[in-house]
């Protein structure tokens, strides 16, 4: 099953010439098993019998896959999140970074996708299977761009160590290592022809280099702060940058004159990019409107305005006639280059996505996220997924009560969720709280519901009708919190005695912190990295969707809370 990306390659050849044969049904299915493959892939490889398990129950409700083989599904799982109707936008997720993927781009011929990443490498991965074809180690410092050479045989990548590293596409070998910057090394661009390469550093000047000798060819001064993007234009006659000094200036590549100072942005501008004919160029910004600009004249042409995030990432599809952008909403947006008109919303992502890029005939774009994965995704359709919602943004806790029917979630929307865990319906939304709540546990009756938050304070409630009876002050941020047998409280500041709940007492009642905890003994099912365990066998593998910031577990009921601020119920039939 390791080569099952070799089998992804045999089954997209079949459904290039399965049209041959005109036989509607007969593509329907082979795309549909393409889709099955691509979304399953890591699972599968990890251990193949999740074909059967994972695979399938995940698949979406009308795939075709599912549906042949609905007799396999497995019998254990009682019930779990409400999965997707259709095949969603998303056509992979590459997993394998350790952090925040910054950078990403496509191959000239759109066969291979590179990714940077904080944790200081370079990917290069197979577009077509996913699979990981190189890993490039060497920069000493989270990777923030990445771009092939017109050719496609060179990558390039600008880190946080002030250099640029040039790489031999096909071997991973390092070819050029340029220095000179005296900051951080935030954009890079290549020229059309690959003769020359741009940077722009948090030492506020953009550098042109000679490719080949590694020489400064000129450096552009007239930011007045760090230069977050850069962009040549088709022709490579013009250069483009985008600042924290909220401008966008347009350089004469040649000579390093300045030709344009964009003005128009309320904050710093993060990205930039010129449309395929050079005629137009769009900026993204901080300020959370994608801007489409004049390149001759300077004039503003349109401001799109949708993302409720800062915008890290604008790409023109080969076209021109549409334009992405990244967010830190969590989004990708697609819009109409010409009307400003918003054609498709991609969410998937659990981290805010700091990187996009088209493939070369512009069906498909690619997106890196500070969740740590790339996706990538059909450019013209879109789907969301749907389970528990109401959360505005990541969950930090989930815990059961004492008699399983109800669940509790803190999130970093300063709210605290108490859900019925038969069907998922909201039975409070519990307020109070000034910052992120990271701890929340019912007591040994479950008539109340402890809360422990970044404000430094626990707070206790009534979990029938959501009343505050009683906020203790800890003057430390609360990241754990139990309730123990006699009722006390522990947290990581320490225990609040069972006695003081009952009176107007301050934290400084409790006793001083524990200096360790007794480990209770691991249950029969629990949640381990991408894993559903059962008694120390990996039973369901979690897609990146269902991946989990929190979990609670109680008796054979498997609670997930994730960044999304979705949660999401399974219920098993093991035996104990």
């Amino acid at each position: 099953m390791q080569k099952l990306s070799e089998g992804i390659l045999e089954i997209i050849s079949l459904e290039s010439i399965a049209p041959v044969v005109n036989c509607l049904s007969l593509y329907g299915f082979i795309h549909d098993l393409k889709r099955f493959a691509l979304h399953n892939r890591v699972g599968i490889e990890q251990a193949p019998l999740q074909v059967y398990h994972s695979a399938l129950f995940f698949t979406p409700v009308t795939s075709i896959v599912r549906r042949q083989f609905s007799i396999k599904m497995p019998r254990w799982i009682k019930r779990g999140p409400v999965v997707e109707a259709n095949w969603s936008a998303t056509l992979q997720t590459l997993e394998g970074h350790l952090s925040t993927v910054k950078a990403v781009a496509f191959s000239p011929d759109g066969k291979q996708l590179a990714s940077g990443s904080d944790d200081e490498t370079v990917r290069i991965w197979d577009a077509a299977t996913g699979a990981t074809l190189q890993t490039l180690e060497g920069h000493s410092g989270p990777v923030s761009a990445v771009a092939f050479s017109p050719n496609g045989k060179q990558l390039a990548s600008g880190s946080y160590d002030k250099t640029v590293r040039i790489w031999d596409a096909a071997t991973g070998a390092m070819l050029q290592t340029l220095e000179g910057h005296s900051g951080w090394v935030y954009a890079i661009a290549l020229s059309p022809d690959g003769k020359q390469l741009a940077s722009g550093s948090f030492d506020r000047t953009v550098r042109i280099w000679d490719v080949v000798t590694g020489v400064t060819l000129q450096t552009l001064e007239g930011h007045s702060a760090s230069v977050r993007a850069v962009a040549f234009s088709p022709d490579g006659k013009q250069l483009a940058s985008g600042s924290d000094d909220m401008t966008v200036r347009i350089w004469d590549a040649a000579t390093g004159a300045t030709l344009q100072t964009l003005e128009g942005h309320s904050a710093s501008v993060n990205a930039v990019t010129f449309s395929p004919d050079g005629k137009q160029l769009a900026s993204g910004s901080r300020d959370m409107t994608v801007r489409i600009w004049d390149a001759t004249t300077g004039a503003t042409l349109q401001t799109l305005e949708g993302h409720s995030g800062l915008v890290y990432a604008v790409a023109f599809s080969p076209d021109g006639k549409q334009l992405a952008s990244g967010s830190h909403d969590m989004t990708v947006q697609i819009w109409d280059a010409a009307t400003g008109a918003t054609l498709q919303t991609l969410e998937g992502h659990s981290g805010w996505v700091s990187a996009i890029a088209f493939s070369p005939d512009g069906k498909q774009l690619a997106s890196g996220s500070h969740d740590e994965t790339v996706r990538i995704w059909d450019a013209a359709t879109g789907a969301t997924l749907q389970t528990l919602e109401g959360h505005s943004d990541p969950v930090r806790a989930v815990a059961f009560s004492p008699d399983g029917k109800q669940l509790a979630s803190g999130s970093e929307n300063m709210t605290v969720q108490i859900w019925s865990a038969a069907t998922g319906a909201t039975l409070q939304i519990l307020a109070g709280h000034s910052d992120v709540v990271n701890a929340v546990a019912f007591s040994p009756d479950g008539k109340q519901l402890a809360s422990g938050s970044h404000d430094e304070t626990v707070r206790i409630w009534d979990a029938a009708t959501g009343a505050t009876l009683q906020t203790f002050e800890a003057n430390t941020v609360i990241t754990r919190l139990s309730y123990s047998s006699d009722r006390s409280i522990v947290t990581n500041r320490g225990r609040l005695d069972a006695i003081s709940l009952h009176e107007d007492a301050a934290f400084s009642s409790i006793s001083s912190p524990l200096v360790s905890q007794p480990v209770a003994l691991r249950p029969n099912i629990f949640v381990q990295d991408e894993w559903i365990v059962h008694k120390e066998s990996r039973m369901l593998w979690l897609p990146p969707n269902y991946r989990h910031s929190c979990s609670a577990v109680y008796e054979n009921i498997v609670c997930l809370g994730h960044r999304s601020g979705r949660v999401s119920i399974f219920e098993f039939l093991f035996s104990h």
